[in-house]
């Protein structure tokens, strides 16, 4: 996907983690949230040791947290620079885990095996602009899982965004007022997708430096993407609410048939 989400990871792999307030609180706290919520879905086995793919790691915000939790984890992304990020952070800690370069839309090829659980978090997904890209996306996570396997994707709340086409997000004033993080979002004439501009500003040794990066998104509605999961093949699909499951993006679940 050599497209303007590569190029926006390859330049926030080194800084990615200054988004966050705390990035090592978020990836307690990210792995602890998915621990609870993936085997909340696994009534009949809670306890099961899962092997899990992370089809859009990152610097690793989610997998560290869920290695830590007895998942068997694979992280792939399509940055190499995150991924070379996400290693060096696994080593750190001590916590295995495999790695690899992967694009949604050829997955089936990039990464071998199946896997108990497949996740994508934090609205990787409406990077793919068009519902060809959406489709083989689809059927490349369909075809990662095992039988009665489970898809647990997050996005941005678009049904709301959709409403008034938001602007901006509210500034985030860090490290004493040290450090501020925002971004811009610029629609398309279309409405249905935009560009995000992420703002990084820093005081160092006395002077403000600002990094910019950018990237189109899609503004994917659930119900698209409900159809697009059902069209692979995905049954039993479920939306939960930030209200419901205490995440702050809007999560889908499905299953893949036995």
């Amino acid at each position: 996907m050599k497209d303007s989400s590569f190029d926006f990871y390859e330049e926030l792999a080194d800084t990615y983690h200054l988004i966050f307030e705390d990035w090592h609180e978020a990836v307690r706290w990210q792995g602890d949230f998915f621990n609870r919520f993936i085997r909340s879905l696994y009534d009949e086995n809670p306890e099961a040791r899962f092997h899990l793919l992370d089809a859009s790691c990152g610097i690793e915000t989610q997998a560290l947290g869920l290695a830590r939790h007895d998942f068997v984890v694979t992280a792939t992304d399509l940055s190499p620079k995150s991924v070379e990020r996400a290693k060096k952070e696994a080593e750190k800690l001590g916590i295995p885990i495999d790695f690899g370069i992967a694009d949604f839309r050829s997955l089936e090829q990039d990464i071998a095996g199946q896997f108990d659980v497949v996740l994508s978090a934090d609205n990787a997904i409406p990077h793919l602009l068009t519902n060809g890209e959406l489709r083989q996306a689809c059927r490349n996570l369909y075809a990662k899982l095992r039988n009665e396997g489970l898809l647990v994707v997050s996005i941005r709340d678009y049904d709301a965004i959709m409403q008034n086409r938001q602007r901006a997000t509210v500034p985030r004033v860090m490290d004493e007022g040290k450090r501020m993080v925002f971004q811009v979002w610029d629609w398309a004439e279309d409405g249905f997708h935009y560009v995000t501009n992420q703002f990084m500003m820093r005081e160092i040794d006395g002077g403000w430096h600002t990094q910019v990066t950018s990237t189109s998104y899609r503004a994917l509605m659930r119900s698209e993407l409900s159809s697009l999961l059902a069209e692979a093949g995905f049954i039993d699909i479920q939306w939960h609410m930030p209200s419901d499951s205490g995440f702050y993006q809007p999560i889908v679940t499905a299953r893949k048939p036995d």
